[in-house]
């Protein structure tokens, strides 16, 4: 069964039958962001990668749900709430949220203080990767997908800059040949070489992900200086983001190229890695190559004349704006631009809820 059919009769399903035994068994009428909430976490299901809360444990308080918790967080993105205590008020003053999420009663709901010991389980534990993993395995598998648009974007945070280590400075260098028998130091790889010949997961450990300066230049050519983070993000033709990555705010765009590219190309498969200027790199290039895939990639000048794309190029790089509204969409609806937590694993873990919100939104969107 196609994408869209599957996504369409899991839409048909959810009106004809769920939403109206809701409504019958709460007897009050679902709103529109109640249902779509609903068909989000039917979608995501992100209970069923969280460890269940009725494990028998020997030591120490019994865990409260952390399976209605993660749920909540998925509503706090939908939503757009900024803080905990403000999703706890809601699920306090709405039965159907409250129920949604898995609270019976309102004495059922945790206090904010669990809700953050959850969300630092979820985060130390790589949650939103898994689910996210699982959620583009289970939708894209067996879909040919004609373009990824790769882009970053920033991500302001709530924590003082780190500060930079000194670079150390290299031995001085002989002058003069260096005699017979006595060899020159090999130069060292570029990270983008490396890359190459390294997994995904190992060019990604290396990126740093702590909280620093970034800067870059807008759409309309002015510097802009933000702390904190970088979200990438590899983007299909329909909106949804197959491959995610966080990084400090100071790294290049084009050092997570090709770890996205090899990422996006296990979980996938696709013809053509459509990319602005800022990867305009050899390496890149080959390595889309190799992996069977066709580079558009806006030329960057460097100050030089450069030859302008093919009308066909031209066409396709067009494409490129599903990666623009999809920073877009989960600064202004999904809470990116609300980052109240500090540490690259909690930011992480906040953004890719609001991920795999997008990522089932979009799908919802397919079927209409």
């Amino acid at each position: 069964m196609k994408l869209r059919k599957r996504i369409s009769w899991l839409m048909g399903t959810l009106q004809r039958t769920l939403f109206p035994i809701l409504e019958e068994c709460w007897e009050t009428a679902l709103t529109d962001k109640e249902q779509q909430l609903v068909s989000i976490l039917e979608l995501i299901q992100v209970e069923r990668f969280v460890p269940k809360s009725t494990v028998n444990q020997w030591l120490g308080r019994k865990l409260c749900g952390r399976e209605s918790i993660a749920r909540s967080f998925v509503a706090k993105a939908v939503y757009g709430y900024p803080f905990t205590r403000a999703l706890i008020e809601a699920l306090k003053t709405s039965p159907n949220l409250r129920r949604i999420c898995g609270f019976e009663r309102v004495s059922d709901i945790p206090c904010e203080a669990t809700f953050s010991r959850a969300f630092r389980e979820f985060a130390e534990s790589g949650l939103g990767d898994r689910v996210h993993g699982a959620l583009v395995e289970r939708t894209l598998e067996t879909v040919l997908v004609g373009h990824i648009s790769r882009d970053s974007t920033a991500i302001e945070g709530r924590e003082k800059p780190a500060k930079k280590q000194p670079k150390a400075k290299p031995a001085p260098r002989k002058k003069g040949r260096p005699a017979k028998g006595e060899h020159s130091d090999p130069k060292e790889q570029k990270r983008l070489e490396r890359q190459c010949d390294q997994s995904a997961e190992q060019a990604l450990r290396e990126l740093p992900v702590i909280c620093d300066v970034g800067t870059k230049k807008n759409s309309k050519g002015y510097k802009e200086i933000w702390v904190g983070y970088k979200l990438h993000t590899d983007v299909n033709d329909c909106g949804l983001p197959v491959s995610v990555a966080m990084t400090s705010a100071s790294v290049h765009d084009s050092q997570v190229a090709i770890p996205l590219m090899k990422m996006t190309s296990a979980r996938v498969d696709y013809l053509y890695d459509v990319m602005d200027a800022a990867y305009d790199a050899a390496s890149i290039y080959q390595v889309s190559r190799s992996l069977g895939h066709v580079p558009i990639i806006d030329k960057n000048s460097r100050g030089k004349d450069i030859i302008p794309m093919a009308p066909h190029e031209a066409a396709r790089y067009n494409e490129r704006t599903v990666a623009e509204r999809f920073n877009s969409r989960i600064k202004e609806e999904f809470g990116a631009r609300n980052i109240m937590v500090r540490g690259a694993q909690k930011v992480k873990m906040h953004l890719m809820f609001g991920v795999l919100a997008i990522f089932a939104d979009q799908l919802l969107k397919l079927a209409t």
